[in-house]
């Protein structure tokens, strides 16, 4: 027999586009080739050799090649290598969906990243190290729990422990925003006022959703971790009962590997109904999606700042249009992008904006907005005395009060009067902070600590000050303030503080939580942690320490940040509007500010946020700013500023002869604001359009330009370069 009639005896291969997570800077952005003794459907999750390792790896939509592979005696024309073999047995886990894939082609065109970069960091990491038998372990030990939990009853004690049980009664605004939703094909800006019941809403809309179809899935998502705990147990209270325990699953990152890998699972074979999310649920595989929600859509927590820097809330909205679902953008101070958008229809608005201006409860009131001018207050006072005899009021009465400030640890920073010295971090361009709780100076971006030096390192004073506040100085000045306090019943009051800082370990923050909706604390200190989403039924006074540190920022959105700061703090007082007619209270929300007169704090005063956006769009406009602009930033890190900035000018200067670059203004590079961290120097470059198609077109056809601009000799010391669509910080 020749080699010829041998090699036609031989197993034809077929050859397969496949997705794996390379760096996002090596050049291998796409799909790569390997062999496969069967066509596998695209979404397969496959086991492939990559190097000297193995990976996980997904088969991609690029047309596979069905010619045979057969041995030669000459150099092999083809370097593809075969595939370990598919993550699972035929049927036994379903393919990732056409919709999937386009969201994650459609993310990595769009903020310009690697498609098997955001492919793999969608998945849950624990996938990349299961092979085939495990998976078919995991799946067989998935079905029995499956059929276990259609058999028994859910846990009672998890029904019990929810705040309420089953639907409310729905309020007049309530019930024409859900009709609209019913009707209407959106997308939707959900503007409700804290207290006013958007997340009934949601509920109510899940609920409909879910009896219309036996298959329908939902997509819940929220801005932080701290606040999926409480939300999902209202969704269980809500949906267990009549849905079963594997009804509803979280995704976060504060979750367990196998956490994550069993909740993702049951998203993506259908069996979980609702999947309640930070952003990275954006990604989540539901082959069944119907709705998906988006919770205080204004929170830049939405926008990822490191790998992929997706919007998930942006991508919600692509991902509902793309497969013909709702979606629903709630806040009560919606992000100026969004409001922009939910303008009418015939001013060119692409969002339905749904109002409900009014607090659920007869009689239900936004807080009454109280500005304390420091100027005007005792020198050094941290607490004035206004608004230290409102909160003496409340704690009599049996109230509770919040007082927020959103900086933690005890003082920004340690300084000497006779020489100047101050705590700088080393390896940043930052102070560290003073912390009290251990006595040490902790730099809170590179984690840097020392104990704080019994006298100044320059020049040995004893006489080491610390300057500023922080979360922890607040708690110990309203200690000694109110150490005489007692409660009605003559007890000492109870103080808790809620920041970074005393919820790292784990069940902490809930146990905290628990104790505040117990009425076991009087007084509860925090950080933005506390103020939003909560619902803290006897907080009737918010007072806000520090008001004053965004109002003259260099970054244009500071103010709109500021502003939704303000108004979520005070929306957690005077949410039971039943508790305030028993007392005879009125909520309040105290601002001390060293200028009670700026405009802003005159929009918060009324709860205006239709002017105060109308206000801020105006500037936007005049000075050419986004949402009637659109931006991207390119971010450079290297061993020094000056290569930094030479690499971004150079790739700009290299960019002026691509099509389209007269459409796209590049800045010059800078330092960024944190121009240094963990010895790494920063720089950036804007690039900015009134064209976001001129942007993309442009970025898409510089990525060539990076790369080769990176790989000249004069630039040895540049580690790493990012481009950042949409920045939502400058």
């Amino acid at each position: 027999m020749t080699a010829v009639e041998m090699g036609d005896n031989l197993p034809m291969s077929c050859r397969l586009s496949v997705l794996v997570q390379t760096p996002a800077h090596s050049g291998l952005s796409g799909p790569l080739t390997y062999l496969s003794d069967e066509a596998l459907p695209p979404g397969t999750l496959v086991r492939v050799p990559l190097g000297t390792r193995e990976t996980l790896g997904v088969v991609w939509d690029t047309p596979p090649s069905l010619e045979p592979e057969r041995p030669s005696d000459t150099a092999s024309l083809y370097a593809a290598r075969h595939i370990t073999g598919p993550l699972s047995e035929a049927g036994q886990l379903p393919v990732l969906s056409a919709a999937w894939r386009q969201l994650v082609g459609f993310a990595a065109r769009y903020y310009q990243r690697g498609l098997g970069e955001v492919a793999l960091a969608a998945l849950p990491p624990q996938l990349r190290a299961l092979d085939g038998a495990q998976m078919a372990r995991r799946l067989a030990k998935r079905s029995i729990a499956i059929s276990k939990s259609t058999e028994t009853p859910s846990d009672a004690s998890v029904l019990e422990s929810a705040p309420t049980s089953g639907a409310l009664l729905l309020s007049a605004e309530q019930q024409q925003v859900l009709q609209t939703i019913e009707e209407s094909p959106g997308p939707f800006l959900l503007f409700g006022a804290t207290g006013s019941g958007k997340t009934e809403v949601y509920l109510q809309a899940v609920q409909r959703i879910l009896e219309l179809d036996p298959l329908a899935q939902v997509l819940v998502m929220v801005p932080e971790i701290n606040l999926t705990p409480q939300l999902e147990q209202r969704f269980r209270q809500r949906f267990e009962p009549t849905w079963g325990e594997q009804s509803v699953v979280s995704l976060h990152s504060g979750m367990t590997p196998a956490q994550r890998l069993k909740a993702w699972l049951a998203a993506h074979t259908g069996a979980a109904r609702m999947v309640l999310g930070t952003r990275m649920a954006i990604f989540a595989s539901m082959p069944h999606l119907q709705l998906i929600v988006v919770d205080e859509e204004h929170d830049p927590s939405y926008k990822q700042q490191e790998g992929a820097r997706y919007s998930a809330r942006d991508l919600a909205v692509y991902r509902a249009q793309n497969e013909g679902i709702k979606v629903i953008l709630g806040s009560a101070t919606p992000s100026l992008e969004s409001w922009h958008h939910s303008r009418p229809a015939n001013e060119g608005g692409r969002y339905q904006r749904l109002h409900m201006p009014s607090r659920v409860g007869t009689g239900a009131q936004l807080p009454t907005v109280r500005r304390v001018d420091m100027g005007r207050q005792p020198k050094g006072a941290v607490i004035s005395p206004p608004l230290l005899q409102a909160i003496q009021e409340r704690i009599a009465r049996g109230e509770q009060v919040m007082v927020f400030l959103n900086r933690r640890g005890y003082a920004p920073v340690l300084f000497c009067a006779d020489c100047g010295w101050k705590s700088e971090c080393p390896h940043c361009s930052a102070f560290r902070v003073f912390h009290k709780i251990d006595r040490s100076l902790r730099c809170h971006h590179c984690g840097f600590s020392q104990p704080v030096p019994k006298a100044c390192p320059d020049c040995g004073n004893l006489d080491i000050a610390s300057l500023g506040r922080g979360t922890e100085k607040i708690e110990e000045h309203l200690q000694a303030l109110l150490q005489t306090q007692r409660k009605p019943n003559g007890q000492p009051i109870q103080m808790v503080r809620i920041d970074a800082d005393t919820t790292k370990i784990k069940g902490s923050l809930e146990a905290q939580l628990a104790q505040v909706h117990d009425a076991e604390v009087d007084v509860l200190v925090g950080t933005q942690m506390i103020a939003k989403g909560h619902d803290f039924r006897r907080v009737t006074l918010v007072a806000v320490v520090n008001a004053d540190s965004a109002l003259f920022s260099s970054d244009f959105r500071a103010p709109e940040r500021l502003f939704a700061l303000l108004m979520q703090a005070g929306g957690r007082a005077g949410r039971d509007a039943a508790f305030l007619a028993k007392q005879g209270s009125q909520a309040e929300l105290w601002v001390q500010t060293d200028h009670p007169t700026h405009p802003l704090f005159e929009a918060l005063k009324t709860h205006d946020y239709p002017a105060f956006a109308e206000a801020q769009l105006k500037e936007r406009q005049e000075a050419g700013m986004p949402p009637f602009t659109f931006q991207a930033l390119v971010r450079a890190e290297a061993r020094t500023q000056a290569v930094a900035q030479s690499f971004l000018n150079a790739a700009s200067a290299a960019g002026a002869e691509l099509a389209g670059a007269e459409q796209v203004f590049r800045f010059s590079a800078v330092p960024m604001s944190l121009q240094r961290v963990a010895n790494v120097e920063r720089a950036q470059m804007l690039l900015e359009s009134t064209s976001r198609s001129a942007l993309q077109a442009f970025l898409t056809a510089w990525q060539a330009t990076l790369h080769s601009t990176r790989a000249l000799p004069e630039h040895k010391g540049l580690i790493r370069w990012a481009v950042d669509v949409d920045p939502q910080a400058i």
